[in-house]
């Protein structure tokens, strides 16, 4: 489906109950969803008042990433362009941690971080986790590359 330069990779799964059994016009409308009404619902379901959340530890941090990195494998598992699986499981990650911490990450800052800063950053982790969950969905020079820095860090992880 092809909507506003956006191509839904919804529109390539096949449906198996589909010809099963007829569908509502609400399950209809929610496959034709673009993808900011659904960033949408999912933001109106954060906490209300960021400022008094406590900033993420790095036992959240590590299940955010590893949330992130399985999001880009699933998605590309099933068909996903490699920077729209990395884009959309980055900025859900983003959006969890600016609704439920207010932006802050106590091991990284004690102040906390502009949505900007938070979206670079679970860009990297969301990549770095799929390198090591999901070696093969990454493209080639992408993985070249994280294996590149991975060793050229000063207390490299073990990845493939």
């Amino acid at each position: 489906m092809q909507q506003h330069g956006f191509t839904s990779p919804v529109a390539a799964v096949p449906l198996r109950l589909q010809s099963q059994r007829p569908q509502s016009q609400r399950a209809a409308r929610l496959r034709r969803a673009p993808l900011a009404s659904l960033l949408t619902v999912a933001a109106m379901a954060l906490p209300a008042s960021p400022a008094l959340a406590a900033p993420a530890s790095e036992a959240e941090m590590d299940v955010y990433t590893r949330l992130a990195a399985l999001n880009v494998c699933i998605a590309r598992t099933a068909g996903v362009e490699f920077d729209l699986a990395v884009t959309i499981a980055a900025e859900t990650i983003s959006v969890w941690i600016q609704g439920s911490h207010g932006g802050g990450i106590a091991p990284v800052s004690d102040t906390p971080l502009s949505l900007d800063d938070l979206r670079k950053g679970s860009i990297n982790a969301a990549v770095l986790g799929a390198a090591e969950l999901c070696p093969d969905q990454l493209p080639e020079d992408v993985l070249r590359d994280v294996q590149q820095a991975v060793k050229a860090a000063p207390n490299p992880p073990a990845l493939p």
